[in-house]
């Protein structure tokens, strides 16, 4: 009896103790987010204003707005996410609903797992050599718009398989038995239980999208421009993009204490 006793009480220290190192971590993450938060918004709060949101960038983009950046931005994230998403969907429903298992659904998961770990400047150099050159798209919004979609694809298939799989397989049954094709069966009983998933995938895919650098440096990114985008076919500003020449006017003398030990 002592002996149970003891045990029970171990594990039950061990549980408080995991779920201990669970909250403290949770909320490290949290103060940490807030931290960076708050000192952004402390620090930039004084700089902004409706002129610096609405203008175009001067001088060398030492002053005036971001407006451009803003605009480029949203065309590439967005327009990425309308072709990655429907694509990562019909994979993710191929994957997990209607693929046997056999060497091509094995070939396929693999290939997904692999793309999700290629540095995003694998992804830009891809662009440029194909979208760029091959496809002859130039250095452009649509160029850019392609290579984000390959890039966030993986974003989006893994998520929205794996909300595929925890969707009970009695609901299928059940829409099965009661007449349903497969295909309705799809489209009107696991798609809509999958739709929050779905959502978690588009959100962080165009996250990725909107955050990225590399893959539209050689693609679709240029430094300064004073027009607006008016076709796909032009070249657009962002502001991750924006961001990395400015960064270099920070700190001078740390670049070029960097070049000379180079």
């Amino acid at each position: 009896m002592n002996l149970s006793i003891t045990l029970r009480d171990r594990r039950t220290y061990k549980e408080y103790a995991g779920l201990f190192m669970i909250k403290t971590g949770a909320w490290v993450v949290v103060a940490l987010f807030l931290a960076s938060l708050g000192y952004i918004c402390y620090h930039g709060a004084g700089t902004l204003s409706p002129s610096f949101l609405s203008s175009f960038p001067e001088k060398m983009m030492e002053e005036g707005g971001i407006l451009p950046c803003i605009i480029g931005t949203a065309i590439l994230s967005v327009g990425a996410m309308a072709v990655a998403l429907p694509l990562g969907i019909a994979c993710a429903v191929w994957l997990n609903e209607y693929a046997k298992e056999g060497p091509l659904k094995k070939l396929i998961t693999l290939a997904v797992a692999n793309l999700a770990g290629v540095p995003s400047i694998v992804f830009g150099l891809f662009g440029l050599a194909f979208f760029v050159t091959v496809c002859d798209l130039g250095v452009s919004a649509i160029a850019g718009i392609l290579t984000l979609a390959v890039l966030t694809l993986p974003i989006v298939i893994n998520t929205v398989r794996e909300t595929l799989s925890q969707i009970p397989n009695s609901w299928r049954e059940s829409s099965l038995a009661l007449g349903a094709s497969k295909t309705q069966t799809v489209l009107r009983t696991v798609l809509p239980a999958a739709l929050p998933g779905i959502l978690t995938g588009a959100i962080l895919g165009l996250a990725r999208a909107a955050g990225e650098t590399s893959a539209i440096m050689f693609t679709a990114a240029v430094v300064s421009t004073t027009n607006l985008p008016n076709s796909p076919f032009a070249a657009v500003m962002s502001l991750p993009y924006h961001i990395y020449p400015n960064s270099q006017n920070i700190a001078p003398g740390f670049f070029h204490f960097e070049k000379n030990l180079s």
